[in-house]
């Protein structure tokens, strides 16, 4: 037996009246204040990490590769922890700023490290350990302190704050860098400062207190894994990890556009930040459609936009540059505008509020190692049969797992109120 509320339904939200319905929770707007003030500091030295380790300590590409492939890795199963610790005497706010915390010390590492590579290692480790340990928490705050039928919405309006920081920190970094004449550690100081102002702004405006779990919900157990026992969210968490299957990422796609169009390799850095671009736009916009139709089509529809994206890139390269270009970034920011809130949306109402940090930490890290899985796969395709067949072959794999995930996604999800209340109704739910 799982206990769970019922009566919650996927499904378009009756009009409400009333603008206190309409406006995002100020939790939620804290939130993305923190993660905008986070991500310039991220961003900033992801901008100039690879120049500075590769151009600058004189590491290989590959030692450079395997480094950020091998934290990414490990920074997937920390989110498991993360969410555990959470949910363990609803503890989102705490766990979610020791993860923003040793984000921001990490920045620190790098610049006490030198040239060490142990220490440029151990700070590239503790920055993806703290993403890792936050995301889950955070993501779990924003569906406890938004409406239900609402969290297209919050997702939406957080993310578009998240997008927006990821944009300002390059352009911060290189204008630090163009100031103080490629100096690294003026990049590493401010990105540190940054970071800790967005531990401080959690602090001090994020609130730490959710109402507490029934007393009867006691009887299920509390780990990451106890989201399984519910019919949807495992349907839910499979559509995901088999679409994330076929996701080849998004390096390849810049890879191949560039190699497509001709680039000049300096414009290189700049693709990423059409994407984000786009994404920053659509963001709110598709969180508000999938609050009023529903959240899996919205979902399903953003993987047939990445089906577009590989499609164009597979196109005659005698057309029109600029609109290649347009094409596949528009169509890449649509694609996570329609899935990555989207999926926490449509998922966080069917986990119950006490086992919330844990099951969306479940739902990341199997979308995430899915991804790399699939990264790895088209990286060999790539080697072995050249970049064409390599994305017919992406494409395969994509219509496939669409087919997949229109079978398993469920239309009517059943969901949890999103503030679970002493005194509360809790039916009990069969599930198989």
């Amino acid at each position: 037996m799982y206990l769970a509320t019922t009566g919650r339904r996927d499904a378009p939200a009756p009009p409400r009246t009333g603008g206190a319905v309409r406006r995002v929770p100020g939790t939620v707007l804290a939130l993305g204040t923190v993660s905008l003030v986070t991500d310039i500091s991220s961003e900033m030295v992801a901008a100039v990490l690879p120049l500075y380790l590769v151009l600058g300590l004189g590491l290989s590409p590959l030692q450079f590769g395997f480094l950020d492939g091998l934290f990414n890795g490990a920074a997937s199963v920390v989110r498991l922890l993360g969410g555990h610790a959470a949910d363990r005497g609803h503890r989102h706010k705490r766990v979610a700023g020791i993860g923003y915390a040793l984000s921001a010390c990490s920045r620190l590492g790098l610049l006490l490290a030198g040239g060490a590579t142990a220490g440029i290692a151990a700070a590239l480790a503790t920055d993806r350990v703290g993403k890792g340990i936050r995301t889950a928490p955070r993501d779990a705050l924003i569906t406890l302190s938004s409406r239900p039928e609402a969290l297209g919405r919050s997702f939406g309006v957080h993310r578009a704050m998240d997008t927006t920081g990821a944009l300002l920190g390059p352009l911060a970094a290189f204008a630090l860098l163009w100031a103080t004449a490629d100096a690294y550690d003026a990049v590493f100081v401010v990105s540190f400062c940054v970071g800790l102002l967005g531990v401080l702004l959690l602090v001090l405006y994020v609130p730490g207190h959710h109402p507490a779990p029934p007393t009867k919900s006691i009887r299920l157990k509390r780990n990451v894994f106890g989201a399984l026992r519910d019919r949807d969210f495992r349907r839910i968490l499979g559509a995901a990890t088999l679409l994330g299957a076929a996701t080849v990422g998004d390096a390849f796609v810049y890879l191949l556009l560039q190699r497509c169009l001709g680039l000049p390799v300096g414009w290189f850095p700049l693709l990423p930040l059409g994407a984000a671009a786009c994404y920053l736009l659509l963001a709110v916009p598709a969180g508000r459609i999938a609050d009023r139709v529903g959240r899996r089509l919205p979902f399903l529809y953003g993987h047939v936009a990445l089906l577009g994206v590989y499609a164009t890139l597979l196109a005659p390269t005698g057309g029109p540059a600029p609109l290649l270009l347009a094409l596949v970034l528009a169509l890449l920011g649509v694609f996570y505008a329609t899935t990555d809130g989207v999926l926490m949306a449509l998922a966080g109402p069917v986990l119950p509020a006490y086992g919330r940090a844990g099951g969306l930490a479940l739902l990341q890290t199997g979308q995430a190692l899915a991804r790399m899985l699939a990264a790895a796969g088209f990286g060999a395709a790539w080697t072995v049969w050249g970049p064409r067949p390599a994305l017919w072959a992406a494409i395969s794999a994509l219509l496939a797992a669409l087919a997949g995930g229109w079978a398993l996604l469920p239309r009517t999800p059943s969901g949890t109120p999103a503030h679970e209340g002493p005194g509360a109704p809790i039916p009990e739910r069969r599930t198989t």
